[in-house]
């Protein structure tokens, strides 16, 4: 019984259970901010080479 109650009041599992959860929201802001620029430099390198090719005809 005594173990079983120490381990209800150890709280270093708590602790790694909160990092992974901040990390893996970090990861998850990341992943979010990294696919929105990419998509906006596709649009903008898109746009160069249109007006390249304008420019070339």
């Amino acid at each position: 019984m005594k173990k079983f109650i120490k381990f209800l009041k150890d709280e270093e599992g708590v602790t790694a259970i909160e990092y992974g959860l901040i990390a893996a929201l970090i990861a998850v802001a990341i992943i979010v901010a990294v696919t929105s620029v990419g998509t906006n430099l596709t649009a903008v390198f898109n746009r160069v080479a249109a007006e390249l090719l304008g420019a070339l005809n």
